[in-house]
């Protein structure tokens, strides 16, 4: 009889995991606590663009280039696979992904099958409230020790801040057809303080090119 009291048969259960477009009380959950070697971000941008193309700008791969960081090729290899090519300093990673989920104009959810690169992640587009624009959100997992994320915070990007700065480029690059970019700027000295900022948030991290995909 207590058993059954407890029991709740009209109740929804809760999501096993976070993923980007997971909703309860009209609020995202959280990611994933970091842990394990496992690594989450997750991000969002209002884009001025219809999720329609965003949608077909995200799945064009072989033009992710343009505005990832550090991704200097992507090969389609079949539908739903392709070939990755990385450069961090003098280091080259190369992984190979495949798409686990495919709705156009909705989401998009791949992963990484072998290679330099363990990860996993996904993008929503949502139209925005009154249908001007759409929301963008990336939820991504990454494998790696706590040593191993510190060492590239300090020689190149956090992956989580890459995250974050690839959300940025995209947003601009639908939006202009082109990234801002600080690179050759002149500035003063910075002192150790800002140059250790300066490493911290990987500002000597290339900015992708952005070709104008309208000319092109």
């Amino acid at each position: 009889m207590s058993d059954a009291l407890r029991e709740k048969p009209n109740a929804e259960p809760l999501p096993k995991s976070a993923g980007a477009g997971v909703i309860v009380n009209g609020r995202y959950l959280p990611p994933p606590v970091d842990k394990d070697g496992k690594q989450w971000v997750r991000t969002s941008a209002f884009i001025q663009a219809s999720p329609q193309d965003l949608y077909a700008m995200w799945r064009d791969v072989e033009a992710i280039p343009l505005w990832q960081e550090q991704i200097t090729a992507v090969t389609r290899t079949g539908d739903k696979t392709s070939h990755w090519v990385m450069k961090s300093g003098d280091k080259t990673l190369e992984w190979d992904s495949e798409i686990l989920a495919d709705e156009p104009g909705e989401r998009i959810a791949w992963r990484s099958t072998g290679g330099d690169s363990d990860n996993a992640g996904e993008v929503i587009f949502e139209t925005a409230p009154g249908g001007l624009g759409t929301v963008a959100t990336v939820l991504q997992e990454f494998r790696m020790g706590k040593f191993a994320s510190m060492w590239e915070t300090i020689v190149g990007r956090n992956p989580k801040q890459a995250v974050i700065e690839n959300l940025r480029h995209f947003k601009a690059l639908a939006e202009t057809g082109e990234i801002p970019r600080n690179q050759g700027q002149p500035h003063g000295p910075r002192g150790t303080v800002g140059g250790a900022k300066e490493s911290l948030y990987g500002e000597k991290v290339e900015t992708p090119p952005a070709m104008d995909r309208k000319a092109s």
